[in-house]
């Protein structure tokens, strides 16, 4: 696709399949479409490229491979991902992936397969639509590497699956399959894996001949639920990134890294 705003991406691809419609693929060159620093900080700032592309009417979003994305790389060099400075723009791009997909007045429709994990399960969930493969696989793991779930659980999980369930798979880890997602609430449809591109493609198209102002009206008035509960997002972001820094996070790392059960012995009086 011949478009200069969106030459300077690495990691993400571009292509118009119907008029209107702007197709983004993550296609990462990690394992199961993981996040290196560059896909984070593109999908973090694509969306304000895309609310300048005035040939855009709607968005879909998905992944090249077997796996949407299994979020941000936990094999990087640790000296390096544990610099404040960078650890700082890690945060400023996970708040701008957030509001970002907020308040991108273009509708989104997110196709997911595989895992949708970290950032990656960010982008399925604040998608206005959110279609998955019934096998597909999603989790939350932030406690199991040591760090409180932030990025964008607090902001819009008690709302989609209630609080006690968003209480259950936040706190334990606990991972579920995409006609789980759609039981409770979590994504707007499971389908099978062989109908998921076309029925994607196909909700993008309505949303792109619809009427613009009446969607982009009705996604802004409907996001006001979540603007609602920024001062809670913030909190649980600040928190997530100050776990970072401690022995917890370093244990959890190393687990992940080492392949092993962690083992949290701190005592924290938090």
């Amino acid at each position: 696709m011949n478009d200069d705003r969106y030459a300077r991406y690495q990691r993400l691809r571009f292509d118009r399949p119907f008029p209107g419609v702007l197709r983004v693929t993550l296609d990462s060159p990690l394992k199961m479409n993981a996040m290196d620093p560059t896909m984070h900080r593109e999908i973090s700032e694509v969306w304000a490229d895309i609310e300048r592309d005035e040939e855009t009417r709607a968005v879909l979003l998905t992944s090249a491979g077997r796996h949407f994305s299994a979020g941000g790389d936990m094999s990087g060099n640790p000296e390096e991902r544990g610099r404040f400075d960078v650890r700082m723009q890690v945060m400023k791009e996970a708040r701008a992936l957030v509001f970002g997909m907020l308040d991108c007045s273009r509708p989104i429709v997110c196709a997911a397969r595989g895992w949708s994990v970290g950032a990656g399960l960010v982008c399925l969930l604040l998608s206005d639509i959110s279609i998955v493969a019934r096998d597909a696989r999603m989790s939350d793991g932030h406690v199991k590497i040591g760090v409180a779930a932030g990025d964008h659980a607090a902001i819009i999980w008690p709302l989609l699956c209630g609080m006690a369930r968003a209480k259950y798979h936040l706190l334990l880890g606990e991972p579920f399959d995409g006609e789980q997602a759609e039981r409770m609430g979590m994504v707007s449809l499971a389908v099978d894996d062989g109908e998921l591109d076309a029925r994607a493609l196909a909700l993008t198209q309505r949303l792109a001949d619809g009427a613009p102002f009446a969607i982009r009206a009705t996604k802004r008035a409907l996001n006001s639920w979540l603007r609602l509960a920024a001062p809670t997002f913030e909190s649980s972001l600040a928190m997530e990134f100050l776990g970072f820094f401690g022995p917890e996070a370093a244990e959890g790392r190393a687990a992940f890294v080492e392949k092993r059960p962690p083992v949290f012995e701190s005592r924290v009086p938090f």
